[in-house]
């Protein structure tokens, strides 16, 4: 008898989880499939501290690989469920797709950024859900902070020294309180000219900070956020966000160049697909976490709506917690259905407390419900994550020893750009790359030396959401070459920028133009390209015709149908640099006249036929002795 197959969507709390369970309950008489896009399982609650500088990356991962023994690995996220055929579709990595078929399904695809339609956050700012997003702000607190440091003007300074977060929960209030310290302690080694502190705002609607816990914790928390410089401002928001700064719910405009969303989450929009009974966009699910009429469905984590048995009519919240736990009750009962492990049970719960890690030997916990504050609140907060950690923890625990006595170190590595981590996301665990699979071989000639733009380094906002300033498609939940980003929000043109911004960084005759965009930089390296040949303005008349400029929003370019024909296409002019047109100027041996005969002619042997894959460099006049192109370079 052929082994039932079970399929884990999600490598969070409650799919880990999950699969883990599994994994020791079934003990090899079950296929374990998981899907994910990453590797790893990421403890979110330490993400802060990367942030910070106080952890490495790889401290808060755990190998899915190396800890969950008889799982097979998938990496890939999920585009379609077909519920009556048993099978999903996927897509990988590298944007191949694939499909899985199923004997049992347990959906724990979690959340991912809350957003709120206030002008300009999709573009200007930036959440904190997955590592990618973890590692730009702290590069780009460091990066504001030096920038700062070397401005001579001192509203320059004061601005990029003003760092704002939204949202006084769990991960807002954590990102402030470490957020102040590590810019202290920058500019204590390095004071700025003006003798100014580096100021971090908290803003919420509540009337406190962590409303969701008890009042002596708030009470807690807001003191010490404020005893160390931070600008807690209850009832307040953001009305607007612009490049310069945002503009409060009360009318005030603060200046900054950082703007951190913790609004909250809300579920995968994976489950809103499945057209199943939801409930706050998450999926219904009895107390067993199977969804009525569906035996073989099961959801957990934040993507499930679970019934709170001890509150009835309510579900349990959005938490790392009550995820952790589903996922428990969620495998057990999978192995039940399958005749694989014991009698199905119901999910309850008992509260045993939250903690909140306020940086240094600070902390606000109430475990078993005893308020504590201080050096014990801090002792108990970090015990208890170590504790809950399912790997790293001796790794962890070096890494809170040595930023004990030894300084951290403040580099920024630009390993993750502002575009590669929009707010307007379904994958915060990936950062996004400019173009799909289908561009890599060109994006990778691109590298080297020089390749560095400004649209990666640009300072002036905390980056635009959106990735349209990619070619073609945009990648489905942050996937390369997956699905199109058009009419996405926050999909504006934040992202544009000036000819001249562009070219910096960039070895270039001409300034770029809006890479990574729909339009090729003008010129290689050295000199400017003839239009027509790759690295330069795309030719009229090739296959695709000209690249629209307005591509991501569906314009048609020319050439395509339902546009203008192509230039040296039937019905259109001849294009310019192609055979039977007008040779570009400014290639070796001088300017070439501007008429030539209509007829094609051959390219000598030594050189590729044109074409969308020909190599981008000058071309190599036909109609004139090589001799003429002597001394050119």
């Amino acid at each position: 008898m052929s082994r039932p197959r079970i399929l884990i969507v999600g490598a969070g709390f409650a799919g880990y989880r999950t699969a883990r369970t599994l994994s020791r309950t079934t003990r090899g008489r079950a296929h374990i499939t998981l899907l994910n896009p990453t590797d790893y399982f990421l403890y979110l609650p330490l993400l802060p501290q990367v942030a910070a500088g106080v952890l490495e990356p790889r401290r808060i991962t755990v190998s899915l690989s190396d800890t969950l023994p008889d799982v097979r690995l998938v990496l890939g996220e999920a585009d379609r469920i077909d519920l009556d055929g048993r099978t999903l579709h996927y897509t990988g990595p590298e944007g191949d797709g694939g499909t899985l078929a199923y004997d049992r399904l347990v959906i724990a695809a979690g959340s991912v950024n809350k957003l709120l339609p206030i002008p300009g956050v999709a573009e200007y700012a930036h959440g904190f859900r997955g590592l990618p997003e973890a590692l730009y702000l702290r590069d780009h607190v460091t990066r504001q902070v030096e920038l700062a440091a070397a401005a001579d003007d001192p509203k320059s300074c004061a601005a990029r020294c003003t760092f704002v977060v939204v949202g006084a929960g769990y991960t807002g209030t954590e990102v402030a309180a470490h957020g102040q310290m590590f810019t202290d302690a920058q500019v204590r080694k390095h004071p700025l000219r003006q003798g100014m502190r580096p100021r971090w705002m908290l803003l919420d609607v509540a009337p406190r900070v962590l409303p969701e816990m008890d009042e002596k914790l708030s009470a807690t928390a807001d003191r010490v956020l404020r005893q160390r410089g931070v600008d807690v401002r209850m009832g307040t928001s953001v009305k607007e966000a612009t490049p310069d700064g945002v503009v409060l719910t009360d009318g005030e405009f603060v200046e900054t160049r950082t703007l951190v969303w913790c609004v909250g989450v809300r579920p995968d929009p994976l489950v809103e697909s499945l057209g199943l009974p939801m409930e706050k966009g998450r999926l219904l699910v009895d107390p067993h976490l199977q969804v009525p009429g569906r035996p073989e469905l099961f959801a957990c984590g934040d993507v499930a709506a679970v019934p709170d048995l001890d509150k009835p009519g309510s579900y349990t919240p959005m938490t790392a917690q009550h995820a952790w736990r589903h996922g428990k009750v969620a495998a057990e009962n999978v192995a039940a259905s399958l005749g694989l492990g014991g009698a199905r049970k119901s999910y309850r719960h008992r509260d045993l407390g939250f903690v909140v890690d306020l940086g240094g030997a600070k902390a606000a916990a109430n475990p078993l419900g005893v308020p504590l504050s201080g050096v014990p609140a801090g002792a108990v907060t970090r015990g208890y994550h170590l504790a809950a950690m399912p790997g790293n923890r001796v790794r962890v625990a070096a890494d809170w020893l040595l930023d004990a006595v030894l300084p951290r170190q403040a580099v920024q590595l630009g390993l993750v750009r502002s575009w590669s981590v929009p707010l307007d996301t379904s994958s915060p665990e990936l950062a996004r790359v400019p173009g799909g699979p289908e561009r890599r071989q060109e994006e990778s000639a691109r590298s080297g030396p020089g390749a560095a733009i400004a649209a990666d380094t640009y300072d002036g906002g905390t980056g635009a959401g959106s990735g349209t300033g990619r070619t073609g498609e945009g990648p489905a939940k942050g996937q390369p070459g997956s699905r199109a980003t058009q009419d996405q929000p926050g999909s504006g043109t934040a992202q544009r920028r000036s000819e001249e911004e562009l070219a910096k960084g960039r070895p270039s005759a001409e300034p770029a133009r809006n890479w990574p965009t729909d339009e090729p930089a003008k010129g290689p390296v050295g000199g400017g390209s003839a239009k027509g040949q790759r690295g330069g303005e795309s030719a009229k008349g090739r296959l695709g015709g000209e690249p629209a400029r307005s591509q991501a929003r569906g314009e048609p370019s020319e050439g395509q149908s339902g546009g203008e024909p192509a230039k040296n296409q039937p019905g259109g002019e001849p294009a310019k640099n192609q055979p039977g047109g007008e040779p570009a100027k400014n290639q070796p041996g001088g300017e070439p006249a501007k008429k030539q005969p209509a007829s094609t002619p051959q390219p000598p042997a030594d050189q590729p036929p044109p074409g969308p894959h020909t190599a981008p460099g000058p071309v190599k006049r036909s109609d004139v002795p090589d001799d003429s192109a002597k001394g050119d370079s």
